[in-house]
């Protein structure tokens, strides 16, 4: 007994130590500020680092375990990756390095590589931390700069330093810059031991445990950093027209007649149309500018009706793409508010954006907003705020109670607000339009509508995997069907479809992508194919559903054909990049059976007229707003050449499309 003592006190000793020798880093996940997960890193002092993961945004969310060994000369030498994706996929990946030979082994790929120089391997599947140790990798390395496997280079940049206190105690914390993996700076703040402290955005952050109170100092700092690279590009990029322009030699496209007028030009004046008809009948001031647009094709500029506008390259990937007025369905409404004074100063480059915000109910599956009502009383409070800060619309979100969702809607359209959103969870898309909705968000919220048998709780995941198993069994034809598609048009129902939303989560696959982005992934940063290569966008699927997911989303683009013909309005959005994103739905659009000109009209015209703008937007006509863009090709022939827009006019500003994707890192359209 006495010997068995010993030997289990000798054992809690060595654990005590083996404790001691490792340094515990645990940072949170606040997403609008509530905590969503947290990440948990274990350094040992024999180089191995054992990271936990995991937050929950609305059912989805990975959870992973991670093992990594750092060399001496800081790279990683060993990846091991376990658990599961956003979607809930399995995780299994595995990296070596064995002299200049780097091997690894994930769901997609299976690879190794002798690079002539060290190099970082990225995870398809990691975590966090991993993004710390290449900080610290890169801060070794010459120039520091090295090679990112299996594609591509990224460097580091020291940018300030700050001195913050928490819970814990004072630590001074600088903020780096990396290039190469993103659009634009993937931004890290790290502390004195180069140990992860936190990384910030205003939608979603991870900061080290103790010190959530210091993010707003942060959010400052960073913001200004943001802030200065946005007003340098938009210096270098943004020619502002200062007399008249005249666009000649053009064929020019009227959404709202669908009527195309060869050798056609276009006087713009302080941001407006002056005139517009044939080039014979359209004369121009002495001192007007000229254009000429070698016979290409002039259209109003692209709507996306379905946005959240985040990034810091999404009002350049916006006008590069042709976008020029998006609608925001869900922001933290200062930033938002701050993105947009930078805009229409001319301090940032991006869309005229209009407002919509969101609202749901408290819950384990709410939705990222602040925004939150249980009673009627948060409810008219909610919407009392977002009518008198220049909101047009309340999207009511999955969490909200059914009981709730008539009062929103009075209480919305008592300030002039339109009503849409996601169908609340245990109601069914006919209720929701019977209860005051004037628009309903994403085509599967429809498809649900005849699914209420098999799904109630639709805040989960199971709102796309239940139409992945029995979408294909819904019958267009039948009458239940056709009887609720023409309540949809008595009510003057709008229906944003995004069907691309939807494109790669039921067609993805392990190492099979789905052909959302085969269009122009070549053009695309080395980082980003490789993502889309590994079609880990994809939802779960068990085995010998493929069929099923594949018919199901065919229904969900045959079901967009029906509304059209039917009568009822439907508008593009994409909930996604829209300037890259915007192109594919419309080519769905034309999938589904709709003739390419209204399809263009969804994201112009029709989209102006749902926000009451169509008097000055949407047109080629005296009087409207320029917004513009001049295309190779001919889009109300084949839908392909929208993505081949070579000059944007918004209002008093010209952008060369080319140029604006080169400034964040992506090729222009052939």
């Amino acid at each position: 007994m006495k010997l068995r003592l010993c030997a289990g006190a000798l054992l809690l000793c060595a654990s005590g130590l083996a404790a001691a020798a490792e340094q515990v880093e645990r940072s949170e996940v606040l997403t609008m500020g509530a905590k969503a997960g947290f990440q948990e890193a274990r350094y040992a002092d024999d180089g191995s680092v054992r990271v936990h993961y995991e937050f929950n945004d609305r059912g989805r969310g990975p959870k992973l375990d991670s093992e990594y060994t750092v060399g001496t000369d800081g790279g990683v030498t060993a990846i091991a990756n376990k658990g599961l994706t956003y979607f809930k996929a399995p995780v299994d990946e595995t990296f070596r390095r064995e002299g200049n030979r780097y091997t690894w082994k994930n769901v997609s790929e299976d690879a190794s590589q002798e690079p002539a120089k060290p190099a970082f391997y990225l995870s398809l599947d990691g975590t966090p931390e991993e993004y710390v140790l290449l900080a610290r990798a890169l801060l070794k390395a010459p120039e520091q700069r090295m090679a990112i496997l299996p594609a591509g280079e990224a460097r580091i940049e020291k940018l300030t330093e700050l001195r913050v206190k928490g819970k814990p105690g004072a630590k001074k914390v600088t903020l780096y810059a990396m290039h190469g993996l993103d659009l634009t700076p993937s931004f890290v703040w790290l502390d004195e031991q180069q140990r992860f402290f936190a990384s910030y955005s205003s939608w979603s952050s991870l900061v080290r445990e103790g010190y959530g109170d210091v993010l707003p100092t942060l959010a400052k700092t960073q913001d200004a950093q943001e802030s200065r690279q946005a007003q340098q590009r938009a210096q270098q990029q943004t020619d502002v027209l200062k007399r008249p322009l005249l666009i000649r030699n053009v064929r020019a496209f009227d959404p709202a007649t669908g009527v195309t007028v060869d050798d056609a030009a276009v006087l713009i004046d302080k941001g407006r149309i002056v005139a517009s008809g044939k080039s014979a009948d359209v004369t121009a001031p002495a001192d007007a500018e000229t254009l000429d647009g070698g016979g290409r094709f002039l259209m109003p500029g692209l709507w996306d009706m379905h946005a959240h506008f985040f990034g810091q390259a999404d009002g350049v990937l916006d006008i590069a793409g042709g976008v020029t007025t998006v609608r925001d369905l869900a922001n933290n409404p200062p930033v938002l508010a701050a993105r947009i004074k930078a805009i229409e100063a001319n301090e940032d480059i991006g869309p005229r954006i209009i407002k919509a915000g969101i609202i749901d109910g408290p819950g384990p599956f709410a939705g990222p907003t602040k925004a939150l009502a249980d009673n009627e009383a948060d409810a008219q409070r909610i919407v009392d705020e977002y009518a008198a800060s220049g909101h047009e619309q309340i999207k009511i979100y999955s969490s909200i109670k059914t009981e709730l969702m008539p009062a929103i809607a009075r209480m919305a359209h008592a300030k002039g607000l339109r009503v849409s959103g996601h169908v609340p969870a245990f109601m069914t898309a006919r209720q929701f339009v019977e209860n005051g909705a004037d628009e309903i968000q994403h085509i599967n919220m429809l498809m649900l509508n005849f699914l209420f048998d098999k799904v109630q709780d639709t805040r989960t995941p199971a709102r796309f995997t239940t139409v992945g198993e029995y979408g294909s069994t819904i019958d267009l034809g039948s009458p239940a069907v056709q009887d609720f598609v023409k309540l949809l048009k008595d009510r003057n129902i709008v229906i944003d479809p995004t069907l691309t939303v939807f494109e790669d989560q039921f067609l993805g696959r392990p190492g099979l992508p789905g052909p959302g982005f085969a269009a122009i992934m070549e053009r695309l940063p080395l980082t980003w194919q490789r993502g889309i290569r590994s079609g880990s966008g994809g939802l779960p699927i068990k085995p010998g559903q493929e069929s099923a997911y594949r018919d199901g989303y065919r229904r969900m683009i045959d079901f967009v054909g029906l509304l059209h013909r039917s009568g009822v309005r439907i508008v593009a959005g994409t909930d996604g990049s829209g300037g890259l994103q915007i192109p594919r739905e419309l080519e769905l659009y034309v999938s589904a059976g709709i003739a390419p000109k209204d399809a263009l009209r969804t994201a112009t015209y029709d989209a102006a007229a749902v926000m009451k703008r169509d008097k000055e937007y949407g047109r080629i006509a005296p009087g409207y707003v320029a917004d513009l863009i001049l295309i190779d090709g001919d889009p109300t022939l084949n839908m392909a050449d929208i993505r081949k827009v070579r000059t944007v006019i918004r209002g008093d500003r010209r952008y060369d499309s080319a140029k604006l994707f080169a400034s964040i890192g992506i090729a222009p359209a052939p």
